[in-house]
């Protein structure tokens, strides 16, 4: 069965335009409590957002499509996706929905689903709840559901932001404290912009906090993990010890060092890897990754016994990977990082206190933790394409990917694939030398230009 309308983080697109309606929201909420617990007494649905004004017209239409097909639905409003993947779980749910569009701007939302494992739901999975939401559309749902006594009903959670803090805290060394530190924090104006505040200052820390003023259509706009430039200027104002940049819906993490300078996923996994491997906590000395991390990242593991795993980009493919190899540390460059010993998705608070830990126990500061990895440098080019058909299937591309491979040898590495959420094909080139990495780019652009026919 294959998906149509979810991609590789769930369904996103632009609110009130196909595939993301308010009719389709419905169908999706049907499709949920069809295919996820058909029959379980365990009937209740747990359901958050991030803080998109689109968010209130989709919550409703979710609830609606989840009541009446006999769903219970708890509603807990704006709250960090990887606190429903942790609530999902903590309360025996049949399902968690999160409404967000992660780091992308207002106008865009999005669904995303996880089992009651808090993991979310297999391709497999996804397609069935696809394809019972296309046949409630296409049937108008007319005589699919219960009868009315049967329906669901829906209530307002108001604990779960206290749920999930503790939770966090939790998550960090018993024997640690952040007395002394200064955390500066980027909320990007999204989900978690009242829970973050809250776990840094309760474990000790003194907070400057941005980013901290939703409005509905402000999330993402030159702030957090896509716009790190402004927490950088508070870290040097407040001459803070770290920075964190989170993204909308609270699943990304990118670092600031003390002296201003941008970490990103690729180095956090650097130095929780090494750490792990250190304290003998990392599970069959790997690192899971996908094909976008730095080759940097793989050299400086490698100088450390730790084996790197790749898989294709997406946390989902990420995650898969930990759970069938038994791996405990996985992530994205993008600042996507999954610690499966304490959150079964990528978690920005959670990532944040992990790399807080290792400076508090190592007493080093975050440049000087960085600085056992070297990057290489890296340029990633992405062009607007109509159409996404197989690479390997256009001859003239083939060849030249083949021959500018051949050209970078061992020192350097390239990459084109489509992304799984928006019309683009993203070329990456790493390489030792800058200027032979930008004429592989280039060369490589000019080739997709005149074969896809994408705009420059």
């Amino acid at each position: 069965m294959e998906r149509k309308i979810f991609g590789t983080d769930g369904v996103r697109g632009v609110a009130n335009q196909p595939p993301m309606t308010v009719e389709m929201a419905v169908a999706i909420g049907q499709g949920v409590a069809h295919v996820l617990g058909e029959g379980d007494p365990r009937r209740r649905v747990i359901l958050g957002k991030d803080t998109r004004l689109s968010g209130y017209m989709f919550e409703n239409a979710l609830v609606a499509g989840l009541c009446s097909m006999g769903r219970d639905v708890l509603v807990v409003g704006p709250l960090p996706t990887p606190a429903i993947a942790f609530l999902s779980r903590n309360m025996r749910c049949a399902a968690g929905i999160v409404i967000s569009a992660s780091h992308n701007p207002y106008q865009d939302n999005g669904i995303k689903i996880f089992g009651r494992d808090g993991f979310k739901l297999p391709d497999a999975v996804e397609a069935e709840v696809e394809d019972f939401a296309q046949k409630m559309l296409a049937s108008g749902g007319n005589g699919q559901g219960p009868q009315p006594g049967r329906v669901g009903r829906a209530r307002r959670i108001d604990d779960a932001p206290g749920r999930y803090i503790v939770f966090l805290k939790n998550s960090f060394p018993t024997e640690y404290t952040l007395d002394g530190l200064t955390v500066a924090m980027d909320c990007a104006h999204g989900a978690t912009y009242r829970v973050a505040p809250a776990v840094f200052s309760e474990l000790g820390a003194e907070v400057a906090v941005m980013g901290i003023e939703p409005d509905g259509t402000n999330i993402n706009a030159g702030v957090g993990a896509l716009h790190p430039e402004g927490l950088a200027a508070l870290v040097k104002e407040q001459k803070a010890d770290i920075g964190l940049a989170f993204d909308g819906d609270g699943d990304r993490l990118i670092m600031v060092d003390e002296t201003g300078a941008v970490v990103d996923g690729d180095e956090v996994m650097a130095i929780c890897s090494d750490h792990l491997m250190t304290t003998g906590r990392l599970n069959h000395a790997t690192l899971v990754a996908t094909v976008m991390s730095n080759l940097g990242l793989e050299l400086c593991l490698r100088e450390r016994g730790i084996s790197m795993l790749r898989t294709k980009v997406g946390d989902r493919y990420v995650v898969e990977a930990m759970r069938a190899g038994g791996y405990n540390l996985g992530g994205e460059q993008s600042g996507h990082i999954l610690f499966l010993d304490h959150n079964t998705t990528g978690d920005g608070i959670a990532s944040a206190l992990q790399v807080l830990s290792v400076m508090v126990e190592t007493g080093k500061p975050l440049s000087e933790l960085r600085s056992i990895m070297t990057r290489l440098p890296q340029v990633l080019i992405n062009l607007p394409v109509k159409a996404k058909p197989p690479i390997s299937e256009q001859p003239a591309l083939a060849k030249a990917i083949k021959a500018q491979e051949e050209r970078l040898g061992q020192e350097g590495r390239l990459l084109l694939r489509y992304s799984g959420t928006e019309p683009k094909l993203r070329i990456m080139v790493e390489a030792a030398d800058p200027a032979l990495m930008e004429q592989v780019a280039q060369e490589l652009k000019q080739v997709v230009l005149k074969t896809l026919g994408a705009e420059a």
